[in-house]
């Protein structure tokens, strides 16, 4: 069955999610007012059909969000001062947001059923699959997984409620992200002493992501005493080198809040509660 998607709007990620859609016999539509000469393009290789704001939201089956996180709010403010989608009409919110944004979105939306949704991995182009990951009412979450049976962009839904998806995007961005800008300052500092050959080849003896290895946070736990004054001195050798500090104190100020626990044998939960409490005690209610 063809359905008719509203893109909102297409970047590069959305305009590659609508030439997906498009080689699937689905009506793509897009608004020009205001986008750029390069949105333009994006939009007209993708096969995507130009229409105004009012008529492409009264037209569409699903609205899909995929535009800066910045603009998400706005974006669905825009729907919801117009006011006219169909009965039925899905609002799927894809872009890199708390949940708590997404329920903001949800609460302006209503009535209007709204999909939380998060885009893990590169536009669909060029071979590449990234996965949509989906949370929200069942029936509806089930409808925008059926729109890209068949298409390069995986999906995978969550459960019912708003706020998983988004919440495992930005869990998951906040370490891919965060570790590239290590890596930048990490690199820098190295090349500033003449040792980047030399650190590289240290990386290169370990392949597998920290992020896996969830039993080794209790271990982070309990070394935290002697890790954080290593890192404050890590913190004056980027500065010594002109380079950024800032993410090298705020680590060492989190690992401060494990002080407590020093060389204690802690599980998992145990060692992400002291952190949480740690947290109650800096910001009191």
């Amino acid at each position: 069955m063809t359905t008719t998607v509203g893109l909102l709007h297409p970047g590069s990620m959305g305009s590659a999610f609508g030439a997906q859609l498009r080689s699937r016999g689905h009506i793509v539509l897009w608004c020009p007012d205001g986008r750029s000469d390069t949105t333009y393009r994006r939009a007209e290789q993708a096969g995507l059909e130009a229409e105004a704001l009012p008529e492409l939201i009264s037209r569409s089956d699903v609205l899909l969000s995929l535009c800066p996180p910045a603009a998400a709010e706005d974006t669905a403010a825009q729907v919801a001062v117009l006011g006219m989608a169909g009965v039925g009409t899905i609002y799927v919110e894809a872009n890199a947001v708390s949940p708590s944004r997404v329920q903001r979105i949800a609460d302006r939306l209503a009535p209007m059923p709204v999909i939380d949704a998060a885009v893990v991995g590169s536009p669909p182009v060029g071979g590449k699959s990234p996965t949509l990951y989906l949370s929200g009412p069942g029936e509806k979450a089930d409808r925008i997984a059926e729109l890209f049976a068949g298409t390069d962009v995986q999906t995978h839904v969550l459960g019912d409620s708003i706020g998983q998806a988004s919440a495992l995007k930005l869990a998951y961005s906040s370490y891919q992200k965060v570790s590239r800008v290590l890596a930048a300052v990490a690199y820098g500092a190295a090349d500033t002493y003449g040792v980047a050959d030399e650190l590289l080849v240290i990386a290169a003896k370990r392949t597998r992501s920290y992020l896996v290895e969830t039993d080794y946070i209790p271990k982070t736990a309990a070394r935290a005493w002697r890790w954080g004054p290593e890192l404050e001195d890590a913190a004056a050798l980027l500065a010594d080198a002109g380079l950024p500090d800032s993410l090298m104190h705020a680590a060492a100020s989190t690992l401060a809040r494990w002080d407590g626990n020093r060389d204690e044998h802690l599980d998992i939960a145990e060692a992400l509660e002291a952190l949480r409490i740690e947290e109650d005690l800096d910001n009191p209610s």
